[in-house]
């Protein structure tokens, strides 16, 4: 485990809980797609700083613990990538704003009892989501009993925007991850939504362009929420525009939103 000062980077926040463990594990192949460091950053809360007599504070001596914790179960994977360790003082949410500066990803869990966790699930909700700057993934871990069927990358389409960088990140990850792609059509004619036969024919061009990736496309009327509450095959990951960071609260909790059906959904917030 190495200590560095960082340039472009992938940034995963680490709090103790298994759930930025998983969030770690899932941003190697990120890092090592990118060919740029993993940056493992850990924030120690002032008010944790209590006086004491011994020659390395709590905070710190926590801080270096789950650090090698999660650089262990990082090294454990055997694949190759650098791996850098950082530790700060102060708010997880601010700290970890001011690494997105130079990030070309950063990573957390979305679920756990870490300070991280609880930052993004609690009243400060989506200020990670809505204000980073660069590209986010909130990573939820997959059960150990895998849902029957095909994975998914979900991106979902409006014919309003047309999002390059949006479209490109979907195809990317699904080539990373080796799944398929579900680009959902959102349907609503009064408010110029994709109708299937535009839909068809962007799904034609991106298979011309990404011809190693399945796409299948899809069209709705009832929004992305609803349509993910009622598909059964299991989703790896949305891909969502920045515009709809608002909204990742809703798809990752709370406990009575719809797509709590599919428990294993990550999302990602895609940035230019």
């Amino acid at each position: 485990m190495t200590e560095m000062q960082s340039g472009a980077t992938v940034v995963v926040g680490i709090d103790g809980s298994l759930a930025a463990v998983h969030a770690a594990l899932w941003a190697v192949d990120e890092a090592i797609d990118r060919d740029v460091p993993l940056r493992l950053v850990h924030v120690i809360r002032p008010e944790s700083e209590t006086p004491s007599t011994d020659p390395v504070p709590l905070g710190v001596e926590y801080a270096e613990s789950v650090l090698r914790e999660a650089d262990a179960a990082i090294l454990a994977t055997g694949k190759s990538v650098k791996v850098e360790t950082a530790m700060s003082c102060g708010d997880p949410t601010t700290v970890l704003l001011d690494e997105s500066r130079n990030a070309e990803l950063i990573c957390v869990g979305s679920v756990g009892i870490g300070v991280i966790a609880r930052t993004l699930l609690g009243s400060k909700a989506m200020a990670l989501a809505e204000a980073a700057h660069c590209p986010v993934a909130i990573i939820r871990e997959h059960a150990k009993a895998p849902r029957p069927g095909h994975r998914w990358i979900v991106l979902a389409v409006k014919a309003s925007t047309d999002d390059e960088d949006l479209v490109v990140t979907a195809m990317e990850e699904a080539r990373l991850r080796n799944l398929p792609v579900l680009a959902i059509g959102l349907w609503q004619e009064d408010f110029g939504f994709t109708p299937y036969d535009q839909l068809d024919r962007l799904v034609q061009a991106w298979r011309q362009r990404y011809p190693d990736v399945d796409v299948h496309p899809v069209t709705t009327r009832s929004g992305l929420a609803h349509f993910l509450a009622d598909e059964g095959a299991p989703i790896d990951l949305v891909v969502v525009g920045a515009d709809e960071a608002g909204r990742v609260a809703q798809m990752i909790g709370p406990h009575d939103h719809p797509i709590l059906g599919h428990p294993e959904c990550s999302v990602l917030i895609v940035r230019h």
